[in-house]
């Protein structure tokens, strides 16, 4: 079967669907029926709407969700800044905008911190305040979150890439394992607790200030293939029951962090209903799709996940998640890796375990990232693009036990002071590298062995230095 064989086994059980109206009771009866607030909720509980879009956006775009809890989320103190002792550095920084390639070596393991404290914004693009935009963040924790706090990001969906470790997500709606090859969407607004049950992790966060994800368009591809809808899993019900401890939330607010109290869980939704919630997905199950003739198809036939720049036009993303994962390569006189690029697109890429094809080199390893922003020209380095040029073009299969992924963007990305110094992790040499080695491959023709255009450059110096004989 198509799917990641884990290290550590699954420990919840899920509803399979995205972009499904998903129902879920923890206590059989907790979900009323027919009605959404009706005057008395089943065993005393509130009826609180959660809405992650406006109420009257189009119907296919609308995600509302009902919550049957045991006390509403606004029962809690007015938000301060969070402590200063914080060391997280997901809040505001100067974006700096440069045109060079950037690559990072692995950021680093840190295992004095929790999840909150491990978040560092290394690039990002927009303004949250706006709901435009994205940001590009770093984890790497090696504790649990205090066993009475929960977090929350006001500021956008967060699309969590576990590289190591696992993650064990209380969320609101329900919990989710999520492992390294598995991906996890929590919604804005979403509260949520992290604990790291087989110690220290690290990896990658894309937060989407704008819209929601969504399945890519499959066009001429047809009903199925990529990422499909089944294989996506959402949480159920699962509640506690404490309305006498005290509680601190934190909130990610316009990149700023806040803390609230209050005296009762926010783990306490006995029941839910709706197109709004938290969801993860199996990198393993992705149906690649790929060329069976020739030449390299565009890296858009990756896409796990899409959310649409509407202002941009169609088919343009504000963000994509695409992946590149183990695939048969079978083209015919092909340069089979990805083609030297210059594209108005940005494009993140980080790597998840293994080797990517594309970058032979040494350079780009698991748990560092590179950033080829928008008409930044990038490309396979000199030793993949000898190696391919002269490779027997047999079919093979690439990329076993490898995952590398982009989070693309039609945004110029800016990159943080974290990013560019504070991390130590940027490679000065990245350039010289993977370019700089390549050397000319041009051979003219032998005079009257090779058409040359008619008017060209090439015509005209080919004539003089016949001329000279």
């Amino acid at each position: 079967m198509p799917v990641t064989k884990f290290n550590v086994p699954e420990k919840y059980r899920y509803q399979n669907g995205f972009g499904s109206y998903h129902e879920s009771e923890a206590i059989e009866g907790a979900l009323p029926v027919g009605a959404n607030s009706p005057q008395k909720p089943p065993f005393g509980l509130y009826a609180e709407k959660l809405s992650g879009t406006s109420f009257t956006a189009p119907r296919h775009e609308n995600q509302q969700t009902w919550l049957y809890r045991i006390l509403p989320s606004a029962s809690h103190t007015p938000f301060k800044p969070h402590d200063a002792s914080s060391t997280s550095g997901a809040t505001s920084q100067k974006l700096h905008h440069i045109p060079n390639q950037l690559r990072w070596d692995p950021f680093d393991m840190d295992e004095t911190v929790d999840w909150v404290n491990s978040l560092h914004l290394v690039a990002g693009a927009g303004e949250p305040t706006l709901k435009q935009g994205i940001g590009i963040m770093i984890f790497a924790a090696g504790k649990d979150m205090p066993e009475k706090q929960a977090f929350y990001s006001a500021d956008g969906d967060l699309l969590i890439v576990p590289q190591h470790g696992v993650l064990d997500i209380q969320t609101e709606l329900g919990p989710l394992l999520v492992r390294p090859n598995e991906i996890a969407v929590i919604p804005r607004g979403i509260r949520h607790r992290v604990t790291l049950p087989s110690g220290p992790v690290r990896g990658y966060i894309l937060e989407l200030y704008q819209g929601h994800f969504a399945l890519p368009e499959l066009g001429p591809i047809g009903s199925n293939c990529l990422a499909n809808a089944r294989d996506f899993q959402a949480p159920r019900a699962h509640f506690t029951e404490d309305t006498s401890s005290t509680w601190t939330l934190t909130s990610k607010f316009s990149n700023a962090l806040f803390s609230a109290t209050q005296s009762h869980t926010p783990f306490d939704v006995v029941a839910w209903h709706g197109l709004y919630y938290p969801y993860k997905y199996d990198l393993g199950r992705f149906n690649t799709i790929g060329s069976i003739s020739h030449d390299h198809p565009d890296p858009s036939i990756f896409t796990v996940l899409s959310a649409p720049s509407h202002a941009h036009g169609p088919g343009t993303a504000i963000a994509d998640f695409v992946i590149f994962p183990p695939r048969w390569l079978v083209a015919e006189d092909t340069f089979r890796p990805p083609w030297y690029h210059r594209n108005t697109m940005s494009e993140f890429m980080g790597l998840i375990h293994g080797d990517y094809d594309a970058k032979t080199g040494g350079g780009f390893k698991p748990a560092g990232a590179s950033l080829h922003n928008t008409m930044s020209a990038h490309g396979p380095d000199a030793a993949t693009h000898t190696r391919a040029s002269e490779a027997d073009l047999k079919p093979m299969k690439i990329g076993e036990g490898s995952m590398a992924f982009m989070f693309e963007s039609c945004a110029m990305v800016g990159v943080t002071e974290w990013g560019l110094k504070t991390a130590g992790k940027v490679q000065e040499g990245y350039n010289e590298e993977s370019w700089t080695p390549l050397k000319p491959r041009f051979k003219r023709p032998e005079a009257g062995k090779g058409a040359v255009g008619k008017g060209g450059a090439g015509e005209l110096a080919n004539e003089a230095v016949i001329g000279t004989g």
